[in-house]
């Protein structure tokens, strides 16, 4: 049986190497690792892995949320299996959003690790089914864990902070000195990452964590 190659991605190098040293072996290969967003991108198209293990923080430029959409848009039948401390059901949510096929902690044992791989390889989602009962409670009312918020990007609370002022798109554009379309673009990401339902209850939850933090 052909061994399952995969590309590891974390930004602390103990961690990779770590990872590299329990699973390399007979039935999974590490293919390549890599350190940021960008250079998961770059190594998945240079080696078209069977599996991307992904985290979601990766210190400066893109986090694992958008490396994961722009590898799943390459199209090269790679897929992704985000592997990280963080079990909020918001970032759950974003990364089945954004495309990653399962969803594993970083505590949990090498051989859960390697099953959900081996699931991911099969075409199935691998995501604990506690995680995805979190996801739905949460789904249907406005996150209200304040950590949420650093799932916004600086740009995305700019644009937050000016829809709970009550100003449109295209005043919000002309103060940020970007177009309508692009404030488009980022208050449907808020919405999506914050797991509510539309532009109003997104500035509402933000400004009431604003105030939860005074």
């Amino acid at each position: 049986m052909t061994a399952t190659r995969i590309l590891i991605v974390d930004d602390h190098q103990l961690a990779r190497e770590g990872l590299k040293a329990v699973l390399d072996g007979p039935d999974i290969a590490v293919a390549a690792m890599a350190s940021s967003g960008e250079e998961a991108v770059e190594m998945a198209s240079l080696h078209e892995p069977d599996i991307v293990l992904m985290d979601i923080r990766l210190g400066d430029g893109i986090d694992g949320l958008e490396a994961t959409r722009q590898i799943v848009a390459l199209g090269l039948g790679t897929r992704v299996l985000m592997l990280t401390l963080h079990e909020m059901a918001a970032y759950v949510r974003e990364a089945l959003a954004a495309g990653a096929a399962g969803y594993v902690l970083k505590d949990a044992a090498i051989e859960e690790l390697k099953a959900a791989i081996a699931q991911v390889k099969a075409g199935q989602s691998a995501v604990p089914l506690e995680l995805v009962n979190a996801a739905m409670r949460a789904a249907s009312l406005p996150n209200r864990d304040a950590d949420v918020s650093r799932l916004l990007t600086d740009r995305e609370r700019d644009v937050v902070a000016l829809v709970a002022e009550g100003l449109t798109n295209k005043e919000i554009g002309r103060r940020l000195d970007i177009s309508p379309a692009t404030v488009k673009v980022h208050v449907e990401r808020i919405i999506g990452k914050l797991g509510v339902a539309d532009r109003t209850q997104a500035a509402v939850l933000m400004t009431q964590m604003r105030r939860d933090d005074d």
